[in-house]
């Protein structure tokens, strides 16, 4: 029999590290379905910068089946950590900052935790840009001609284009105000709203381009040496897209009725995203005959479009579905994160709102100003430290802890606690992230020009970042847990069953 950990139920919550947000989930309030954790899926998939990125890679030289290829592989390879990482939410009800305790410690699980925040920031900007370009559209065109509508320099965009940005944040901010209830109901209209939307469009590039035959022609711009340049970070990029939410997907799994039914729900990822991929590639393949160039965001195509019925019914739309999704994919995350740093300062809602406003401070608008900054800078940028932390969650989970934990103990501060390591921070966890994050570091420089030249080896590793950050990290911050907490990562709670805890 494994070793038994001495006073295992002597671990009282802490008030500092409980708050009824982050508290486990009791088995009676476990209702999602695999029904609706496929429709949370189909709602979140269908979405802008999901076209948008299957857009950038026909812009970045691929042809559609390639592009679509892509985006299925990345996805149908992200299934394993996601179901994976969903497993300890479902078992125990623990939320993703509960869980990050466990590797991290009850003290420096804030750091990845900040991580995935600033992570979810940066993609809530560029979805309230999103929304507010559709907001732009619906303007006269005697206004978008204005002086209001010049780009000013040092903003990088203009001054009505960021009035347009900040009134979509604060129409998000007045729903989140009143609570995730009226999402939930949103959520269903709101992705089948979208697809016809995206129909409607397949449809118009269909018959606008002649056929299947013009509108899949495009063929790939890229030679044998050039496609791999492009398809491996390709593949990253496409993997990162999802790999935020399959970090922190504890998040919603713990409200999953079982395990079979959080598997069952999840594995709609590939097949939305390789459906929509191919609706959007080929819509986007079609430009190139319709227009003479590629038009890889469908707002751009829908002002080229034009009519007065086109632009109200996007606006709509677009709004709509860019809502759903990015309230529960980008703001309820970070939220979660600011109520595990201070439960006495920030509610759910207090943080979801803070989350919306450092959210400005990424500039959207620059990141997506090109398929090259949103692909290489941005989707690979932040896989670089994302991939290690899921490695070390997925090895502390499985390896080291054999998918068992103590309740109480994820929720106390007693130094003699499993999770508290040294005053709070398992350094083995820290070191391994650091490790693996500082190799992609080079590239990154490179790729955004502060570097002007580095070695290719490092160009390498930065365009896998997530596939060399996740499996470099696992292996590191293993080594380093035999090293450092060998009596800690070999100790199993003599209770199996998840434990409510409850304020001291």
């Amino acid at each position: 029999m494994p070793p038994v950990a001495e006073d295992v139920l002597e671990f009282e919550p802490d008030a500092s590290l409980l708050d009824s947000d982050l508290s486990q989930v009791p088995a009676t309030k476990r209702t999602l379905t695999r029904w609706g954790i496929a429709l949370l899926w189909f709602s979140m998939v269908v979405n802008v910068p999901s076209y948008y990125l299957a857009g950038s890679l026909v812009d970045l030289g691929m042809s559609w089946w390639q592009g679509v290829a892509t985006i299925i592989l990345a996805n149908t390879i992200l299934l394993a950590p996601l179901i994976l990482t969903a497993h300890p939410g479902t078992r125990y009800g623990i939320s993703f900052p509960i869980l990050l305790r466990s590797a991290f410690g009850v003290r420096g699980a804030h750091v990845p935790a900040l991580l995935r925040a600033l992570v979810a920031c940066g993609w809530c900007g560029i979805e309230t840009w999103i929304g507010g370009q559709a907001i732009f559209l619906l303007l006269p065109r005697s206004i978008q001609n204005s002086w209001y509508a010049h780009p000013i320099h040092w903003l990088g965009t203009s001054a009505l284009e960021f009035s347009c940005f900040i009134l979509f944040l604060l129409l998000q901010l007045a729903i989140l105000w009143k609570g995730m209830a009226g999402i939930r109901v949103l959520q269903n209209y709101s992705a089948p709203v979208l697809l016809l939307l995206t129909g409607w469009l397949f449809f118009w590039a269909y018959f606008k381009a002649g056929g299947f035959g013009e509108m899949l022609s495009t063929p790939s711009r890229l030679g044998p040496s050039q496609f791999w340049s492009v398809f491996l970070p390709s593949l990253t990029a496409s993997v990162s897209g999802w790999c935020p939410v399959a970090l922190n997907i504890p998040d919603f799994t713990r409200f999953a009725v079982g395990q079979s039914d959080q598997i069952a729900g999840q594995l709609g990822l590939p097949i939305f995203m390789g459906l929509y991929t191919f609706i959007g590639l080929a819509i986007t393949s079609s430009t190139q005959v319709i227009y003479g160039r590629v038009i890889s965001n469908p707002i751009h195509l829908l002002a080229e479009i034009g009519g007065t019925f086109t632009i109200i019914v996007a606006i709509l739309g677009i709004s709509l579905a860019t809502i759903t999704t990015n309230i529960p994919a980008n703001f309820v995350a970070p939220a979660n994160v600011l109520v595990s740093l201070s439960p006495s300062t920030f509610s759910f809602v207090g943080g979801a709102l803070f989350t919306g406003f450092i959210s400005v401070a990424f500039q959207p608008w620059r990141i997506i100003e090109s398929s090259e900054s949103f692909v290489y800078t941005w989707l690979v940028g932040y896989s670089a430290f994302l991939g290690p932390v899921s490695g070390i969650i997925l090895v502390d989970y499985y390896v080291l802890r054999r998918m068992v934990l103590d309740m109480n103990a994820l929720y106390s501060a007693n130094p003699r606690g499993p999770y508290f390591y040294s005053r709070g921070f398992n350094v083995a966890a820290i070191g391994a992230l650091v490790v693996s994050v500082a190799p992609a570091i080079p590239g990154f420089l490179h790729k955004v020009g502060i570097l002007k030249a580095t070695s290719e080896v490092f160009v390498v590793i930065y365009d896998n970042a997530w596939f060399f950050g996740i499996f470099s990290a696992a292996v590191i911050y293993w080594v380093l847990s035999r090293w450092r907490w060998p009596q800690r990562v070999n100790t199993v709670p003599s209770v199996l069953e998840p434990l409510q805890p409850t304020m001291a």
